[in-house]
């Protein structure tokens, strides 16, 4: 790492060089950003951008519950949202505005407020707003793509844009919002319901993640994407992996889509334990199981 090397722009935010980000990402693992960047609010983050030299790369970080940042750290600028990107409001024709800081069981909760249906699938992903429009997170047989109309991003080069869903490009876990952008707000619409109703099936969800995913471990959520007309979890059982360990890196007994960071696991063996797992899967299936978990940064 070499932030003293590189002069940062004017910030009214934070500017953090060498910032952790093992204190917050779910793994709880891994290398420091080279700069940790807290922008007060949207022009801020814009200004700096836009002063910012092209060539330093820019990474959005939300809650890092979908991530393993590798032991060498992050190079270039990290971008996290405080909480004054966290705001939710509710808009007429059944419509949520959440900002790219707000968290999904926010959003699906506001809307279970003003009697807004179609979002409690949110409840199930535990992620911010804006990883959720980048990535087109989806839990319940719903996805991001099924529920936005537009997203506001601020793009590396500092212009703010708003972009309609169809341009996202939207597939399975993919969207086409552009390296180094950030999602600053997402305009998402529901369906009139019932509060009671959708407060019973945002429960239910709870519920469902609770007894099936080891929520009260260091995780990273889902680790591969779904194959077409199969289940990652059940190829990953298939081929032996349920409690597979690479020293403190392990597959959930509990969830076999789920690695798991018992106490002490570099992200080098987190990430090594994944490689492992696909391996196996492959020898044993002839199925390619693909990464869904973001893999960011450089090895130690």
């Amino acid at each position: 790492m070499s932030a003293e090397t590189l002069d940062m722009p004017a910030l009214a935010g934070a500017i953090e060089p060498g910032g952790s980000l093992a204190d917050f990402i779910w793994f709880r693992t891994g290398g420091p950003a080279e700069w940790l960047v807290r922008p007060k609010d949207v022009d801020d983050l814009a200004a700096f951008l836009r002063a910012l030299d092209p060539a330093v790369p820019v990474l959005p970080v939300g809650v890092g519950s979908n991530l393993i940042v590798r032991d060498g750290g992050v190079p270039g600028v990290v971008v996290r949202l405080p909480k004054t990107f966290a705001k939710v409001t509710v808009e007429p024709g059944n419509r949520v505005r959440a900002g790219g800081g707000a968290m999904g069981i926010t959003v699906a909760s506001k809307a279970r407020d003003a009697g807004i249906g179609g979002l409690e699938f949110l409840r199930g992903i535990p992620g911010t707003t804006g990883g959720a429009v980048r990535m087109n997170a989806g839990a319940y047989g719903r996805d991001t793509s099924d529920i936005l109309i537009e997203a506001t991003l601020v793009l590396r080069d500092g212009r703010v844009e708003t972009w309609a869903a169809e341009r996202l490009g939207y597939t399975y876990r993919h969207s086409d919002v552009p390296a180094g952008a950030i999602v600053v707000e997402a305009l998402f619409e529901g369906v009139p319901g019932d509060s009671a109703a959708i407060g019973a099936e945002m429960d239910r969800i709870a519920e469902e993640r609770e007894a099936s995913q080891p929520l009260r471990s260091r995780t990273g959520g889902s680790t591969f994407k779904n194959p077409p007309g199969r289940r990652a979890w059940q190829l990953v059982d298939e081929a032996g992996c349920r409690g597979l360990r690479i020293g403190d890196a392990q597959v959930s007994e509990k969830h076999c889509n789920f690695l798991l960071n018992l106490g002490s696991a570099s992200a080098a063996e987190i990430e090594a334990l994944g490689e492992e797992v696909r391996r196996r899967v492959l020898a044993q299936t002839g199925v390619t199981l693909e990464w869904e978990i973001q893999r960011v940064g450089v090895e130690a």
